[in-house]
């Protein structure tokens, strides 16, 4: 059953999918292709993009990598 967050977590939780977004369109990369480079799945980035899923901390690793940036930058307030 899923739990209850607080607002302030769904926002920062759509902020940090935002910024994945952004910066993957900076690369050029889809959905797909960024997938592929990640390693992670297309859906699973899907959600993580929009804000609806929580990403694993390894998964966050693998965004970073591949967007060239570190963790912190990534996931920064």
């Amino acid at each position: 059953m899923p739990r209850d967050l607080p607002d302030r977590i769904h926002q920062q939780r759509q902020d940090l999918g935002d910024r994945i977004r952004v910066l993957r369109r900076g690369l050029p990369a889809t959905q797909e292709q960024f997938a592929e480079a990640t390693g992670i799945d297309r859906r699973t980035l899907q959600r993580i993009e929009r804000g609806t899923s929580d990403p694993r901390y390894s998964d966050l690793i693998l965004i970073a990598e591949a967007l060239g940036i570190a963790v912190a930058d990534l996931v920064r307030e």
